[in-house]
């Protein structure tokens, strides 16, 4: 996962920020720290597309391993109840990121 993560930030520094990659340093101890402001704006983008997608796949993955399809009770029945567990789950799912992504 940490190599991955590396990948993506190099990948994103090469193409979206040419400046900011040119001008970073060396890190450290393996952390994602932002050196400048679009490294800074660069990483945020790159945790919010990573946090959204996991609280996506979690939902689904819950979804498909319960009985029951969650999302036609919430859309098709207008069932309140299911709607609070979904957003329970994706609650709980975004917590988790984000306490891997500061660490």
């Amino acid at each position: 996962m940490k190599q991955i993560l590396l990948r993506a930030r190099a990948l994103l520094l090469t193409f979206a920020l040419p400046g900011a990659a040119l001008a970073a340093e060396a890190e450290t101890g393996g952390h994602l720290h932002a050196n400048s402001v679009p490294q800074a704006l660069g990483l945020m983008v790159l945790f919010a597309i990573v946090g959204i997608a996991t609280a996506i796949l979690g939902y689904r993955m819950f979804d498909k391993f319960t009985p029951g399809d969650l999302h036609k009770e919430i859309v098709e029945h207008k069932n309140v109840a299911a709607a609070i567990i979904a957003g329970a789950v994706i609650l709980g799912v975004s917590i988790i990121v984000a306490a891997a992504i500061v660490g």
